[in-house]
């Protein structure tokens, strides 16, 4: 067999990792220096707003007809990005240029792909803060979450860089008496990565990442809500030497052009994070085998959940108190590792509703660019499905605070954070995924009955538990159902390398977004033998 000529990239700094792989640091925003920082890029985006973005299909800057606007949430009449939007036409398209790119992407030496990656990092760390401003104008997030949100995409270029050297440098378990044995992680193929609005930049671009390190191309479908992020990151990859191609950026509707995709004969595998429903929609297409398929299609999913704290009666009350509070109503909620349920034991359950009560009302709510405790919400579709929530709820529980829409004069997307006591283990609020700053707080008997209550939804994907009590830590660890489980501290806020991330039943496949087994689903293992002599 004939191997086809390719062109391998030229454009790539080389570069190798330095020193082992570190968290990067939050920023102070209590520091003058640091919040003046984040003020002048504020500013300076805010120049940049409304600016209108291509399609890039084999590194071709297209414009379609139909557009897709992204609105500031704080002030829905403030477009943050004007984006082409990719329709049955171009999923086609898309899938032959990524197919092209693969013949030459999968060739390339993994120091060129690490480096792409390694030099990604580079360029977004120069400008943090224009990244952090570009959250908090596009999804709302105040200082701190943003911050997160980019210093979590720089932590997946740096980690994934690592872990593709050392795939690399992987070996078989034992060299058979009169042979050389390899073992190799090959690509895959053409990837379709859909991420979610949530963490646009940070799940976005370590799906991406995690694909092209590996040697595979991508076609990327970020959410409608959030493709100015995912464009500003296709702009650094392009800076960092990605060749056209690799990356193929193409926002569109997920029911015609990400549908297309998915069902691509071609397509080898589908990262997807988002809805449960969504998410299981992906599955059962792409379990669908189609005309000209010589494979079985991988996906790797996440796709949310109904995260519980339990609280012990000899836990640190002011502890468990913030703990809950921050998982609750972080970024208004919208996390699919958020605390939507608290359970409490009976002897502190009242002193815990009431000091939530006080801690709470202590949350201010606003503009993200004021750097308030809690943004708006992503759009007034989801603000109106989260008040059907809440007026469930005062029907079937207490209300403690909040329970309302706050109106401002920009007309943007803010809901108070609201709290219930009193709610049944089974009630609609304590079982239904409401992606918003909604609490259900649950009494209960015993450590024991609040196991069986944390573990009786259909997710599993996040939870903790605070108690003084080593054996019940103990047997949390082994019989609490979730896939990222943590002990006296909140069930937010996973760090790349120490949390891997990824959750049971129907909160997905269990990925482990930031772990070291992550890469081995955008791979393939092939065994190579050689007799010798």
């Amino acid at each position: 067999m004939v191997m086809a000529t390719v062109t391998l990239p030229t454009s790539i700094q080389l570069r190798a990792p330095q020193g082992e792989f570190r968290n990067e640091p939050f920023e102070n925003f209590k520091s003058p220096d640091v919040a003046r920082a984040m003020r002048a890029a504020l500013e300076k985006v805010a120049g940049q707003l409304g600016r209108e973005y291509d399609l890039v299909i084999g590194g071709d800057r297209l414009k379609t007809d139909g557009k897709i606007k992204s609105l500031n949430p704080a002030r829905p009449a403030q477009v943050v990005g004007i984006h082409q939007k990719a329709g049955l036409e171009h999923a086609e398209q898309a899938m032959q240029a990524a197919l092209q790119a693969y013949e030459m992407w999968s060739r390339t030496s993994v120091q060129q792909r690490t480096s792409l990656l390694l030099n990604a990092a580079d360029i977004i760390r120069q400008r943090k803060f224009e990244f952090c401003a570009w959250l908090t104008y596009e999804v709302g997030k105040n200082w701190a979450e943003a911050d997160a949100d980019v210093g979590e995409t720089i932590d997946f270029l740096e980690f994934y860089a690592r872990e593709a050297l050392r795939l690399a440098a992987a070996t078989t378990p034992i060299q058979y008496p009169g042979e050389r044995n390899q073992l190799l992680y090959i690509p895959l193929g053409v990837g379709a990565v859909i991420p979610p609005w949530n963490f646009p930049f940070a799940i976005m671009a370590g799906m991406t990442a995690a694909s092209i390190v590996c040697g595979n191309t991508v076609v990327l479908k970020p959410s409608s809500d959030s493709p100015t992020i995912a464009a500003k990151f296709f702009e650094v990859l392009e800076e960092a030497g990605m060749p056209g191609g690799v990356v193929n950026f193409c926002p569109g509707s997920g029911a015609t052009f990400g549908n297309a995709i998915v069902e691509h004969p071609k397509t080898r595998y589908i990262a997807f994070t988002g809805s449960k429903s969504v998410g299981l929609d992906i599955h059962e297409r792409a379990a669908r085998t189609q005309p000209g398929q010589i494979w079985i299609k991988r996906t790797i999913l996440e796709m949310g959940g109904k995260d519980s704290i339990l609280v012990c009666a000899d836990a640190d009350l002011d502890a468990a108190v913030d703990g809950v509070v921050a998982a609750a109503f972080g970024f208004s909620g919208q996390k699919c590792s958020a605390c939507s349920r608290a359970i409490i034991e009976a002897p502190i359950y009242d002193i815990f509703v009431e000091r939530v009560r006080k801690k709470v009302a202590q949350w201010t709510v606003g503009d993200p660019a004021e750097n308030p405790s809690m943004g708006p919400v992503i759009n007034k579709g989801a603000m109106e499905t989260m008040l059907g929530y809440i007026e469930t709820g005062k029907r079937d529980s207490r209300l403690v605070s909040g329970g309302k829409a706050i109106e401002t004069a920009d007309g943007g997307y803010f809901l108070e954070p609201t709290v219930f006591a009193d709610v049944l283990p089974d009630a609609v609020i304590s079982q239904e995924e409401i992606f918003g700053p909604v609490l259900a707080i649950i009494k209960v008997g015993s450590f024991e009955e609040g196991l069986k209550v944390a573990n009786n939804t259909e997710y599993g994907l996040t939870g903790a538990i605070y108690t003084g009590d080593r054996a019940k830590l103990d047997i949390a660890r082994d019989e609490f159902h979730v896939g990222n489980l943590y002990l006296n501290r909140k069930c937010t806020g996973a760090m790349v390398g120490a949390h891997p991330f990824g959750g049971f039943n129907m909160s997905g496949t269990d990925s482990k977004a930031g772990g070291p087994d992550y890469l081995y689903l955008f791979t393939q293992a092939k065994s190579v033998a050689e007799r010798l002599g």
